[in-house]
C-alpha cells in the first residue's frame, strides 16, 4: 500500500480567490510560492500526491465539469513540467445542500482515491487551509496539516505551517 498526500487546491496549491468568488478560467489560477518544490519533494520521498477540492462553482453553473477538468489538466501539466507530479485531481461538483458523500468535510474523495490508488490512509496526510479539510482528513483516518498565515488558536490539525513547502519539510522530518 502507498502513502499519499492529499492537497486541497485553493489556498494550498494556488492563491485562493476572494470569498464568494471562484476560479473559473485558467487566467485566475496563480500558484503559491514553493508549491512545485514541495510536490517535487513529496514525489521524491515516495508519496502519491493527489488533489481533493470542493468545486461548487460547477453546481452554481459558473463553469462546466469539462471546463473545470481542463483547468485541472493544465494545472497538473504546468506542475509536472516543473517536476511536480499530481497523480489525479478529485473534486466535488455539488452544492452544500443536499449533503453528499464527496463534499468535504465528508471523506468521500479521499476514500475513493484510496481505493483507486491502493493508499494506506493511516500513513497518509491531508493538507488544507480550512477546518473542513482537516475534518475530511480525520474522517478518512489521515494525519492532517493546516496551512495558515498564523497558527490558529483552535487548530485541530496535527501540524501547522505558513505554506505548503513548510508543511512538507515538517512531514518529511516526521516520516
Amino acid at each position: 500500500m502507498k502513502r499519499a498526500i492529499f492537497l486541497d487546491r485553493d489556498g494550498v496549491i494556488n492563491r485562493k480567490p476572494p470569498e464568494g468568488q471562484y476560479i473559473v478560467r485558467w487566467q485566475d489560477m496563480q500558484f503559491l510560492p514553493g508549491v512545485a518544490e514541495a510536490i517535487r519533494l513529496l514525489t521524491k520521498a515516495g508519496f502519491c500526491v493527489l488533489a481533493v477540492s470542493n468545486q461548487r462553482c460547477v453546481a452554481k453553473g459558473l463553469l462546466t465539469a469539462a471546463e473545470l477538468e481542463t483547468i485541472h489538466t493544465r494545472m497538473c501539466n504546468e506542475l509536472a513540467a516543473a517536476g511536480a507530479v499530481i497523480s489525479k485531481v478529485y473534486y466535488c461538483p455539488h452544492d452544500k445542500e443536499p449533503p453528499c458523500a464527496c463534499r468535504k468535510p465528508a471523506p468521500g474523495m479521499l476514500l475513493t482515491a484510496a481505493r483507486e490508488h491502493k493508499i494506506d490512509l493511516l500513513a497518509s496526510w491531508m493538507i488544507g487551509d480550512k477546518d473542513i479539510d482537516i475534518e475530511a482528513g480525520r474522517n478518512a483516518g489521515c494525519r492532517t496539516a493546516r496551512i495558515a498565515d498564523d497558527e490558529l488558536e483552535n487548530n485541530t490539525a496535527d501540524i501547522w505551517a505558513p505554506s505548503l513547502l513548510d508543511a512538507i519539510h515538517q512531514i518529511l522530518r516526521m516520516n
